[in-house]
């Protein structure tokens, strides 16, 4: 009996019709292991996968390969966007016994859940022969395998955490530039060689400290990129090759809205109009493409359509006629160059330069964009994620701000009512929601510091002090309950479910560590309320980054960003004036066009006691006025944005 028709999460869905019995992550899936005496085998992956979409039909759906798993096996299906704390521990046991890991994740492990044998990807042939061979190793050798498991659990709970430092100093964030120089391409920017990610806390570092070359040449290369959606925005999970051109066309909610946030701050540190197109084209492209009915953010659209990877989006030059008629057709293919970059002599679409001609461009891009939207479309996974839409609010926020667009700050104000009516309860948080509906797993460091960064940053841009108070509320949670005693955090409530290690990895993947996510967000928290407590959080979480810094900068990209806001102060500024007051606004988004690291900005009418930073920060002389801060000492006030602006370029 498959028994994932009644999950929220649309990867587990995708599996509801499967003849294998799957059971999702669970005592009871343990307990019916244990009563058949029999292992688990723990698959993990995600909706937008594509090598999972190949297991899944090369081997889930094929009957033969099903009554082989069933028969020998309780099988376990495991969303690792819902359950990132399962993922991570069963990918440290895979990573420790191949020295690789990936998804789809495939995992074997005891009754117990210990892992004795791991891999990802099994083409069918050899799954099959696989799932043979560990039966009779589990019926004829049984003592060795458990063995293997307790060796497993052993070695990893053994492993020592990375060692905390001092708070980083100047002199470790130039250790840290001069690594990330040691890597950098020159030529097509980003770190390292083939595939390439998107370096979004990376480039943040750079873009506060001032760094122009590294930031800009990976900024514009991406842009310009085929991992660049060139007629709707947004950008791809990553580059297979080094150039950004053929992408891997799954399109994550997170990637899109950490580079929404740097892209606007591109511009406001350079004015460079391509910054100010693709921020507010990605930001279009969210909320057009992820924005569910409920207000929140869609987590992912898939890699595939029609079964084919990127199907959707590549061209060759004979449709680009079709569409566009001879003339406009053969200028597309030389604008972006469709030269046959991926399969079939197809190709996906570059911008390598802006054309003399932007209203033809306009124009060729509105056409292919119709015309696109006619093919069948790439399923969306619509689960709504704490963690990455508090990124999300954050991004649109900011980039509402700076580029006077009202409608994106109310998008982000919407899903902070999503988030706080439905997956917040009693200061803690639900991971994940559908269609309105919470999801039944706890939320883990990355969603309780990821949204109180979002929700701080939605407070800064209106006010509503609904919002830092429920930043509070959560990062006191996150004190409480994730702190491991010596400056650091699990990424697991100590209340949390017990798995056979408690996660902590201080190191940024695809979005920031959720230690570092927390010294963001706590270091902002104490920039407005002055609460020693949560600085001195902040700077203790942010010892490791002293010990990543000179070798490893690229896995510590927004530890290193946090760090140079501490150095920073970071500044405070309190405006205060009647809202509606166009002074008011002038001297609001002066403070944002500052481009300070890790501003954090207090508007209001006047003094409030709710938010210490406004304490005693009246209007000068009946009009609206700016304070700028650092630790709570303040300059004199202005009440002029030019006024405000030398105050902050000091």
């Amino acid at each position: 009996m498959n028994r994932l028709g009644s999950e929220t999460s649309p990867y587990l869905l995708q599996h509801a019709g499967n003849p294998v019995h799957w059971w999702p992550w669970g005592e009871e899936a343990m307990r019916e292991a244990k009563r058949r005496d029999v292992p688990l085998l723990v698959s993990v992956g995600y909706s937008s996968c594509h090598w999972c979409h190949v297991m899944a039909h090369e081997s889930f759906e094929d009957p033969a390969t099903a009554r082989l798993m069933n028969e020998h096996f309780v099988n376990v299906k495991v969303d690792r966007e819902e359950r990132p704390d399962v993922d991570a521990v069963y990918m440290s046991a895979t990573q420790a016994m191949t020295q690789q890991g990936g998804w789809p994740m495939t995992v074997f492990a005891t009754p117990e859940g210990h892992p004795f044998y791991c891999g990802t990807y099994f083409p069918r042939p050899q799954f099959q022969r696989l799932l043979t061979g560990l039966h009779n190793a589990w019926t004829t050798d049984r003592d060795n395998v458990l063995k293997q498991g307790a060796k497993v659990v052993e070695v990893l709970n053994s492993g020592t955490a990375l060692p905390n430092g001092p708070l980083p100093t100047a002199e470790t964030l130039e250790q840290a530039l001069a690594n990330l120089r040691e890597s950098f391409d020159p030529v097509r920017g980003g770190f390292g060689g083939a595939p390439k990610f998107p370096p979004s806390m990376v480039l943040e570092f750079l873009l506060r400290s001032g760094e122009r070359e590294m930031s800009g040449r990976t900024l514009e290369s991406m842009a310009r990129g085929g991992i660049y959606d060139q007629l709707a925005g947004g950008f791809a999970r990553y580059s297979v090759d080094a150039g950004w051109v053929v992408p891997h066309f799954e399109k994550m909610l997170y990637d899109n809205a950490l580079l929404l946030r740097v892209y606007t701050h591109w511009w406001t540190a350079t004015g460079e109009p391509l910054a100010r197109r693709v921020a507010l084209e990605t930001a279009g492209w969210l909320l057009r493409e992820l924005r569910t009915p409920e207000g929140g953010f869609a987590s992912a659209l898939d890699a595939d359509s029609e079964g084919e990877e990127g199907r959707f989006y590549v061209w060759t030059p004979e449709q680009l006629r079709e569409v566009l008629g001879p003339d406009d057709g053969d200028w597309a293919v030389r604008v972006f160059q469709v030269t046959g970059t991926f399969e079939h002599g197809t190709s996906v679409l570059q911008l390598p330069e802006e054309p003399d001609d932007p209203e033809r461009l306009a124009r060729v891009r509105e056409r292919l964009l119709a015309a696109r939207e006619l093919r069948v479309r790439p399923e969306r996974d619509d689960k709504v994620v704490a963690s990455w839409t508090g990124l999300t609010i954050a991004a649109l926020a900011e980039t509402g701000v700076v580029f006077d667009r009202p409608d994106l700050v109310e998008a982000a104000t919407a899903a902070a009512v999503l988030l706080d009516e439905v997956h917040v309860d009693g200061g803690r948080l639900l991971r994940t929601s559908r269609d309105g509906r919470a999801g039944r797993n706890a939320g883990v460091l990355e969603d309780y510091a990821n949204l109180a960064e979002g929700l701080i940053a939605l407070y800064g841009v209106t006010g509503e002090t609904r919002w830092f108070r429920l930043a509070g509320t959560l990062l006191d949670t996150v004190l409480d309950r994730f702190a491991d005693g010596t400056g650091g955090f699990y990424d697991t409530a100590d209340d949390a479910e017990r798995l056979f290690q408690r996660p902590q990895d201080p190191t940024d993947n695809a979005t920031p560590s959720g230690q570092y996510a927390a010294a963001g967000a706590l270091l902002s928290y104490a920039a407005l309320t002055g609460s020693a407590r949560h600085r001195e959080a902040a700077h203790a979480a942010l010892g490791t980054v002293s010990v990543l810094a000179g070798k490893h900068a690229r896995f510590a990209g927004w530890g290193l960003a946090v760090a140079r806001a501490a150095l920073d102060g970071p500044v405070e500024v309190a405006v205060v004036g009647p809202p509606g007051d166009p002074r008011t606004r002038a001297l609001h988004r002066e403070a944002y066009l500052s481009g300070s690291p890790g501003l954090v900005v207090a508007p209001g009418p006047g003094p409030d006691d709710a938010v210490p930073l406004l304490l005693g920060r009246d209007l000068i002389g009946g009009a609206p006025a700016a304070y700028v801060c650092r630790g709570f000492t303040c300059e004199l006030p202005v009440t002029t944005a030019e006024e405000l602006r030398a105050q902050l370029s000091r």
